[in-house]
């Protein structure tokens, strides 16, 4: 489905039956709402309704050309006008990646927007910029940023031989085919460029600056991640005043709604449960 909100087009997948508890989810980079196409059976099983929203700069009719117009409060703002198109006055989040930074400002800037939050393999803003200023693994694990934030360097960079970097990038989520359905899309005109937006975008004074979340959250993150190490994940605890789950996954890559659905699915389902 499309959804229309603020003067752009959303495309929205939307499964599960009508009448259930809605679910938002929020994919990261550089993927699109299909990561969650192994996660959203289950909770359609315990009767939720899932929508899974291509986020700006991945659905088409969303592709803003200004890198501002990706700062967090823009991406914020969609989602909340996209629950307000659905008629959602509040939702169970659920954010991967990227989608898990947006996750964490929405629910604490818009608590009542949020009943429930499962941030997966990005911690709350705040947690990951102190582990960014005293931990010297993760300011390592974060150099891609660097590179992530040059334009036209990182789009060449990862486009060059058939998008190779991007699909090294990928590497975890599953076969070629399942590769493909990622980096395929952002080959498009324009399409990377839009992405790698977020990154030029965002502020460390504005993400340390992140209100603490009130609401029932659960944190998912994976032993195996490059991206994101302990000590972003255990800092996130000191960000959340309201009840907080630690969910850690052994074994598993960044890409957990791709390579470990089913505990995460378990994970959403139970912080679901407890306010039902």
């Amino acid at each position: 489905m499309r959804i229309e909100a603020r003067g752009l087009t959303f495309d929205v997948r939307a499964g599960g039956p009508e009448d259930g508890e809605p679910v938002l989810l929020l994919h990261g980079f550089p993927q699109h709402g299909g990561e969650w196409d192994r996660v959203a059976p289950a909770l359609h099983a315990a009767g939720l309704r899932t929508y899974a929203l291509d986020q700006r700069g991945y659905s088409p009719g969303a592709r803003p050309e200004a890198v501002e117009a990706y700062a967090m409060p823009e991406l914020v703002a969609d989602a909340v006008a996209v629950l307000d198109a659905l008629g959602v006055p509040a939702a169970h989040v659920v954010g991967h990646d990227w989608g898990a930074v947006v996750a964490w400002d929405l629910a604490a800037r818009h608590p009542e927007r949020v009943r429930t939050l499962t941030a997966v393999s990005v911690p709350h803003p705040a947690a990951f910029g102190y582990a960014l200023a005293n931990d010297p693994q993760q300011k390592a694990r974060s150099a891609y940023i660097v590179l992530f934030r040059q334009p036209g360097k990182a789009e060449k960079a990862l486009l060059a031989l058939h998008a190779t970097g991007l699909r090294r990038m990928l590497h975890g989520v599953g076969d070629d085919r399942r590769v493909a359905t990622y980096a395929d899309p952002m080959r498009e005109p324009g399409a990377l460029t839009a992405a790698l937006n977020w990154y030029r975008a965002m502020s460390r004074t504005a993400m340390a600056g992140t209100p603490k979340v009130s609401v029932p959250t659960t944190f998912v993150w994976s032993d195996r991640d490059i991206a994101v190490g302990r000590t972003a994940a255990e800092a996130c605890a000191g960000q959340v005043t309201g009840d907080y789950r630690f969910v850690a996954l052994p074994g598993v890559s960044h890409w957990i709604p791709d390579q470990a659905p089913a505990p995460l699915a378990e994970a959403i389902l139970a912080r679901v449960r407890e306010v039902a």
